[in-house]
């Protein structure tokens, strides 16, 4: 129990910190170019390692603590 409480608990900060950087990407498309790319990236990444993460815990809610 204590490893699958884990595994959603950084399923939860990494859906986050994904969430935060799409919203950066987003802002500074318009000034920024270099720097939006780069923040999608790191977002695309995040959502790398979130599917890494939904393959072995399954598709459930993200919820809020």
């Amino acid at each position: 129990m204590y490893n699958s409480e884990r595994l959603l608990r950084k399923r939860f900060r990494l859906y986050q910190e994904y969430l935060q950087l799409m919203e950066d990407a987003y802002n500074l498309r318009q000034t920024d170019h270099a720097l939006s790319d780069f923040s999608e990236f790191k977002a695309t990444k995040v959502l790398n390692q979130l599917n890494k993460l939904k393959f072995i815990i399954g598709d459930t809610k993200i919820q809020a603590n």
